[in-house]
């Protein structure tokens, strides 16, 4: 896809099954790479909370945090299509708390669209979000912000009746004009099912091949990941360990006094160092 990928672009991805390439990044040097690379769709995801500020959940990260990640990955990637996490306790209050927090996703940072946990519960507050003019993503199969609630996330749709209630909540956002699914840990048979019955985009997160498209964090692909990796994650390179390599040498090079070297440092202009040590004579 050339230029900038729109909302309109994924869905005539989806019409032309053509598989969709997703990536969660949340930083200016990372989305460089992501966007050279030729990624569709870069999710500033509220992971960040974990992935760059080292919490347990993803429930610590705040609007202004999120807010300036985001302004960031789209300085970085100015043609991904690019979608906004909306961060716990963002859209929970009010509809007009979650149109206004959409909202400085789309004014400050650029972003395309929004994401959100959904569930039955949110399903009007999702579509005040887009009656105001924001397109939604929603959520569902395995929601992190609601691991307060539940004590521990695990594998979703594995039963006829988890099912039958996810395929439901997913045509009920559809209707209510979400543009795109994003389905996580839920079982491949669910998210297939999902994916066929729907008119709108699906994003798989850890459930099988058969959605429009796949995402990944962007640590988990690099092999650069400091949290356990989920079992649907994979690493496509082992950076860490270069990393800690180069790391190693630069620390062994200074404490032996080999970095800089003379190619490494600025030097005064031809004939003033004499100057100046003339001039340093004269001080007092």
């Amino acid at each position: 896809m050339a230029g900038r990928i729109t909302i309109s672009d994924i869905f005539e991805a989806k019409k032309q099954k053509k598989k969709l390439v997703a990536v969660s990044c949340y930083d200016y040097t990372t989305a460089c790479m992501v966007e050279k690379a030729g990624v569709d769709i870069i999710l500033v995801g509220d992971s960040a909370a974990q992935v760059m500020l080292g919490h347990d959940s993803t429930l610590p990260a705040k609007m202004d945090f999120m807010v300036a990640i985001t302004a960031a990955v789209r300085r970085a990637a100015p043609n991904a299509c690019l979608m906004a996490d909306m961060p716990f306790l963002s859209y929970n209050l009010s509809h007009a708390q979650a149109i206004e927090n959409a909202g400085r996703f789309v004014v400050e940072a650029g972003a395309q669209l929004v994401k959100i946990e959904a569930t039955q519960a949110h399903l009007d507050t999702i579509k005040a979000v887009i009656d105001a003019g924001i397109p939604v993503a929603a959520h569902i199969g395995i929601r992190p912000q609601s691991v307060i609630k539940l004590g521990k996330l695990r594998a979703e749709g594995t039963t006829a009746d988890l099912a039958y209630d996810m395929i439901s909540l997913a045509d009920r956002m559809v209707r209510a004009g979400a543009c795109s699914l994003l389905i996580e840990g839920t079982a491949r048979e669910v998210a297939a099912l999902i994916t066929e019955r729907v008119s709108v985009p699906v994003i798989s997160c850890g459930s099988g091949a058969d959605c429009d498209g796949q995402i990944l964090i962007i640590t988990d692909i690099l092999g650069i990941s400091q949290n356990r990796a989920p079992k649907f994650a994979k690493s496509y390179a082992d950076l860490q360990t270069l990393m800690i390599d180069a790391l190693t040498r630069y620390a062994d090079e200074v404490r032996s006094a080999e970095f800089p070297d003379d190619d490494h440092c600025y030097h005064i202009r031809e004939g003033q160092l004499d100057k100046l040590l003339k001039m340093l004579r004269t001080l007092p």
